[in-house]
């Protein structure tokens, strides 16, 4: 939201309002690793519980570990216990959601082996999905959104996964305002240290393209400008073992890509 907000610290003073409304009665959850989310305790009226990796979180996990396509694990720890916890999530960044939700599960007065079966049910990976494609090719389908933060935190976790061949399509990052340069920028960056191949579409996502190619000059990148041309791309481009990551802002709209390719497939 930056674009219309300006800057991350807008963005936090609007997300402590839901802090200022709770009562003294209620709860306030928050994420100690962010140092803005960290703030908004001195907001609240009410309890505070602080999740995360820092030491002096109330639910904290300790030997994080990515175990690729099985999810991951860690050591829970809460009220003086310690608890191993396997999730199938897909990436490190995704413990903090597992806290999160542990949190609130004891708010609620689950126990810990409660909220760890929820975690089991194989409909929990609910944003990034693993999706059989054409010529062999899996989609690590990503498309709900993208700001710099998610798309390193996605690239990071293709970076965690075994393939023949890592491939990543960005389409544009919308609303980031003054940031928008620097975002791409930072984007492509780190594109290069992870990718075999790069597919970028839109104007805004040529700049993760251009920086990819200046930090990495033998990396094929592909420059699109619409969804057909991408579209013809991939179904040129994509091999039997590649592992292809597609991100874009939701106005964006490359979910239509990955159904494309995933229907392609079953076609195939």
């Amino acid at each position: 939201h930056l674009g219309r907000m300006g800057s991350l610290e807008a963005i936090a003073e609007t997300k402590a309002e839901l802090v200022d409304a709770l009562p003294e009665s209620g709860v306030a959850i928050l994420n100690i690793d962010d140092e803005r989310v960290r703030q908004m305790a001195s907001r609240a009226k009410c309890d505070v519980v602080f999740y995360g990796l820092d030491a002096a979180a109330d639910i904290r996990a300790t030997d994080l570990e990515s175990h690729g396509l099985e999810g991951i694990s860690f050591t829970l720890h809460h009220r003086k216990r310690r608890d191993h916890v396997t999730a199938p999530l897909l990436g490190r960044h995704s413990v903090h959601m597992a806290l999160a939700g542990f949190a609130v599960g004891f708010q609620l007065g689950l126990a810990f082996e409660e909220i760890v079966a929820g975690y089991q049910q194989p409909n929990i990976q609910l944003r990034l999905l693993l999706v059989p494609a054409i010529n062999g090719a899996t989609l690590l389908d990503d498309t709900y959104n993208a700001n710099p933060a998610s798309s390193l935190a996605a690239l990071n976790l293709l970076e965690e996964l075994d393939a023949r061949r890592k491939v990543a399509v960005f389409g544009d990052m919308l609303e980031l305002g003054g940031f928008e340069h620097e975002g791409h920028r930072i984007v492509g960056d780190r594109a290069s240290q992870v990718v075999d191949a790069l597919y970028v579409m839109g104007e805004r996502a040529r700049i993760i393209g251009e920086q990819a190619m200046q930090a990495m000059p033998s990396l094929p990148v592909v420059f699109l400008d619409d969804k057909p041309g991408l579209l013809d791309a991939l179904r040129d481009g994509l091999r039997d073992g590649d592992l292809v990551l597609i991100k874009g802002s939701r106005g964006i709209e490359l979910e239509t890509v990955v159904s494309e390719l995933r229907n392609e497939r079953d076609e195939e």
